[in-house]
């Protein structure tokens, strides 16, 4: 169900839209019987003035006038506070949200989770003018009840999203077979891939495993659960050069558990490339210190971030309709952490 508009409004008291906005902005120049009928109107519907769509119809005016029009604010609902993968989508996203006048309210939500508190109702507390949740959350049903108020858009997950919910991401599928596609090219036989959870998790689990198989080597393609930690991606990595078969190369699902698998290597004074390759996932800043330099694919975070944005200030501007998946392309990005298998390792 729709939240209510202007519009709605407007036909509920019998008046206009124009008077509307006037009664909403405390003018003065409406008579108190029109007044009445449309406050009446806003309780009955339940109607909440869109301070964020307001601002984006009255930029120009208010650019000439000097005044202010108050201080529009988009909630962003981050999985982690602390996942470095969040920067570069954060970055795209405030950049197109301040340019439309739109300041960004931070959450965690693994905090929320911990403390027992519900993970949207504080935006809506706080009359947020729209959310935008970024990465996976581990209860999806949680966005029906602000869904169905505020506008809602989900960036870098790809988990079922209530009716009406925009979602962008990142083609994950695309970029899984990207990287795999590159150990192979480079020689390999034996790729390990370290899996992650949630929908993301899956699409590239199932992608590396669908690239080996259409070459001939889904027996020699393990998968190695992990929790997308670096602890984690250490200990799965340990398992896995464990094997009588140890992999000569290893794809994680995120940069992050890559590190940790290059841990794992060093521990086990295996050189990286020369006695095993590692790629990671997401591009993040860790993967570009130069002291680990690790292969991975850019997921496209900034492009992510803007098209987040605009699918949300659309939203606002023109609510209601059915929900839909934008997903960027993402690239390869090679460096230090992968080669040639060596001669006997094939």
């Amino acid at each position: 169900m729709r939240p209510p508009t202007i519009r709605d409004v407007a036909d509920r008291a019998g008046v206009s839209k124009s008077l509307v906005s006037l009664v909403l902005r405390g003018s003065g120049q409406v008579r108190a019987e029109k007044r009445e009928a449309v406050l009446r109107a806003v309780r009955e519907l339940g109607y909440r003035p869109n301070a964020a769509a307001r601002s984006l119809s009255e930029q120009r005016t208010l650019a000439r006038s000097g005044s202010d029009g108050g201080t529009p604010m988009v909630g962003v609902l981050l999985n982690d506070l602390r996942n470095p993968w969040y920067v570069d989508l954060l970055d795209g996203l405030n950049s197109l949200l301040h340019a439309s006048g739109l300041h960004m309210l931070l959450a965690d939500a693994r905090l929320n989770r911990r403390v027992g508190h519900d993970l949207a109702e504080p935006f809506l507390d706080l009359r947020a003018d729209g959310l935008v949740v970024v990465g996976t959350l581990p209860d999806p049903a949680a966005l029906d009840a602000v869904a169905a108020r505020i506008p809602v858009v989900v960036a870098a997950a790809r988990e079922p999203v209530p009716a009406g919910v925009d979602v962008v991401a990142n083609d994950d599928e695309r970029g899984a077979r990207l990287v795999t596609e590159h150990l192979l090219g480079l020689g390999h036989r034996r790729i390990a891939h370290l899996a992650g959870y949630g929908a993301v998790g899956e699409l590239r689990r199932r992608s590396f495993e669908a690239t080996m198989r259409a070459h001939g080597l889904a027996d020699r393609a393990p998968v190695e659960p992990c929790d997308m930690t670096e602890e984690g991606g250490y200990r799965a990595t340990v398992r896995l050069l464990a094997r009588p078969d140890r992999p000569t190369a290893v794809f994680a699902v995120n940069d992050i558990a890559g590190v940790g698998a290059l841990s794992a290597a060093g521990e086990l004074g295996l050189a990286v490339p020369r006695d095993l390759s590692v790629a990671g996932y997401d591009n993040t800043s860790i993967s570009r210190l130069r002291h680990l330099w690790l292969t991975t694919v850019d997921h496209a975070g900034h492009e992510v971030g803007r098209r987040a944005a605009r699918c949300l200030l659309d939203r606002l501007e023109r609510p209601g309709g059915e929900g839909r998946v934008r997903l960027a392309a993402p690239t390869l990005e090679v460096r230090g952490t992968t080669g040639p298998p060596r001669g006997n390792d094939v």
